[in-house]
């Protein structure tokens, strides 16, 4: 397996998965499926690590989807596909409930299984070039529950329809419209912008922002399957935190507060 096909560091509390396949627009073959999994296990567990940013190597793509190339390989039959579909869903289900804030930066095209994977992230920012497509009808794919729910509560179920319908690009702001990105920003500035975005985010208290993270996918559930428990106990965790003594503190005295996540 070549692991530079995903490179990955952590600077200033930033940690950074890059997909690091620009010959092919950043396409995913399964082994750079499993190794992004790890990244992410070790990003849950290092305190050094507040926000991640997820991106593509290049000005073309984010991540263009599968790498059709490797289909004879990876998804020929039954058992290969089932490998193949039970890695990419661990993956998105690890980033979609990640504890720590995650931000796609989207540069270039962003099509099929690297839209999957923008909409796991908290916070979506493209180049106003960007593009958008999942051409799962032009292919004959199946598209699971999973990926259609968080794309319906993105954009809701009639622009969720458009998009598989046409199968068609989408402008960055017809993205923007739909609700799917957050924020779009001139090509050539996105990396600067995500970076003091992601800046902005760890400068604030940690379990503050864990616990609304956490509070606002359980709003996302059936209330049968909310656990209002959990909730209650990250809200009480941010009053009995050393950051809000600290928070308090730094408020009185004018100053930036610095945060610690305990």
């Amino acid at each position: 397996m070549d692991q530079q096909k995903i490179l990955h560091s952590v600077a200033d509390g930033v940690g950074r998965i890059v997909f690091n396949n620009p010959e092919r627009r950043n396409a995913v073959s399964l082994d750079m499926w499993e190794t992004v999994e790890a990244v992410l296990d070790d990003y849950a567990a290092n305190d050094e690590v507040r926000v991640v940013v997820v991106s593509g190597a290049g000005d073309k793509a984010f991540v263009s989807g599968a790498d059709i190339s490797k289909f004879e390989s990876e998804r020929a039959d039954e058992a290969s596909v089932k490998r193949y579909n039970d890695t990419t869903g661990r993956v998105y289900r690890k980033l979609h409930n990640f504890p720590k804030p995650t931000i796609a930066e989207i540069t270039g095209v962003c099509v099929g299984g690297g839209v999957a994977l923008a909409i796991c992230c908290d916070m979506r920012i493209c180049g106003e070039g960007s593009r958008f497509a999942i051409p799962a009808a032009k292919l004959g794919l199946g598209y699971g529950y999973n990926g259609l729910e968080r794309l319906v509560q993105l954009v809701g179920p009639s622009h969720a329809k458009e998009i598989f319908f046409t199968a068609r690009l989408f402008s960055s702001a017809e993205a923007r419209e739909m609700g799917l990105v957050n924020r779009t920003v001139p090509d050539g500035l996105v990396t600067a912008y995500v970076d003091d975005y992601a800046r902005k985010i760890t400068a604030n208290a940690p379990l503050t922002v864990a616990s609304v993270k956490f509070i606002v996918n359980q709003t996302l559930k059936d209330p049968a399957d909310r656990d209002m428990k959990a909730c209650e106990d990250m809200v009480a965790r941010c009053f009995a935190s050393r950051d809000y003594e600290e928070g308090r503190r730094a408020f009185m005295e004018k100053r930036k507060p610095k945060f610690v996540g305990a």
